[in-house]
């Protein structure tokens, strides 16, 4: 089969153990994107398999139409709105997806937080000019960072990996509230946590903010304006999600207005090296690591390759095990 194996962009596949499960095939690695529909289909004209790294490459209609030879795409994670499932059906396109783990991404959610915090980049970054014990030059942002014991830590959305932060939040000893569906807060309250009354007590009390909610279209921009200037000035939100959480403009304002944010995901990606947001202070930011971390790819792209050749296997009629 001709496979392709798209957005890797560490180039890091081809070294996974799991790649030797492919060596019968004829498999291209796409390291960078390519520009416009236009460009992208003519890149994946040839291949039977896509191979998607998580939902970096959309796949619209438009494109899958310019595709006959597209048999399959595997995804490696859980599938979100970026495949157009409808229009891959009727061309007779297999899609299928993996799991999400929660560890990785929320491992990160709380290194972004202890980072932050503490202002561990700023010490380091000028430590390196030779600044002993500065966070700023400026006298006036020369502050000192926070620990997190006896604050509030707000949870918005309590599925795998909120579970997980909240639990990382109890074990710092901080008061852990969390917001999210009726289910969700009934869930933490009878695991020990607190739900909050109502949206505006989550934000205005807590003092970091943490986002684990699925993007689908009812939760597009549930994050306002409104929300957000409730905060109090010094509180930290963390967004390891997505950013089309956020109601258009609502992060920007937030930064403008010197909003401590921690963030790993972006509206635009890869985030354009001029962006606003990587020259100020206040903003903590990494390139969508999340689930980037050694043992989750090896098993999101082992699981993939897995469904490939269960693919192929029936395509040629080949017992399982051969």
């Amino acid at each position: 089969m001709k496979i392709a194996i798209l957005d890797d962009v560490q180039d890091v596949v081809r070294n996974l153990p799991c790649f030797s499960l492919l060596a019968e095939h004829d498999v291209k690695i796409f390291t960078h994107g390519a520009r416009g529909l236009g460009q992208l289909a003519i890149r994946l004209a040839a291949f039977e398999v896509l191979v998607l790294n998580r939902a970096y490459t959309p796949m619209p209609r438009a494109l899958l139409q310019k595709l006959p030879r597209l048999r399959l795409i595997v995804q490696t994670g859980e599938l979100s709105e970026h495949i157009d499932w409808q229009a891959a059906a009727e061309q007779g396109i297999t899609v299928l997806h993996g799991v999400d783990e929660p560890v990785a991404p929320a491992e990160l959610t709380w290194t972004l937080i202890m980072a932050a915090m503490r202002k561990i980049p700023q010490y380091s970054m000028n430590l390196r000019d030779g600044l002993w014990q500065t966070v700023s030059s400026q006298s006036g942002l020369n502050t000192l960072g926070s620990s997190l014991q006896g604050k509030t830590l707000g949870v918005w959305g309590y599925g795998k990996i909120g579970q997980m932060v909240a639990g990382y939040g109890r074990a710092f000893g901080m008061r852990v509230v969390i917001w999210g569906s009726e289910l969700s807060r009934l869930s933490a309250v009878a695991n020990g946590y607190l739900a909050a009354e109502n949206r505006e007590h989550f934000f205005s009390q807590s003092d970091v903010v943490s986002l684990h909610v699925r993007l689908v279209e009812a939760t597009r921009g549930i994050v306002l304006h409104s929300d957000l200037e409730l905060m109090k000035p010094w509180a930290l939100l963390v967004n390891t999600s997505r950013a089309e959480l956020l109601q258009e403009g609502a992060l920007m304002a937030a930064a403008l207005r010197g909003q401590p944010l921690a963030l790993d995901v972006f509206a635009s990606e890869p985030l354009a090296v001029d962006s606003p947001l990587l020259r100020m202070t206040n903003v903590l930011a990494t390139p969508h690591i999340g689930y980037m971390e050694q043992q989750n790819v090896e098993n999101e792209f082992t699981l993939a390759f897995e469904k490939v050749l269960s693919y192929w296997r029936a395509k040629a009629h080949l017992p399982l095990g051969d």
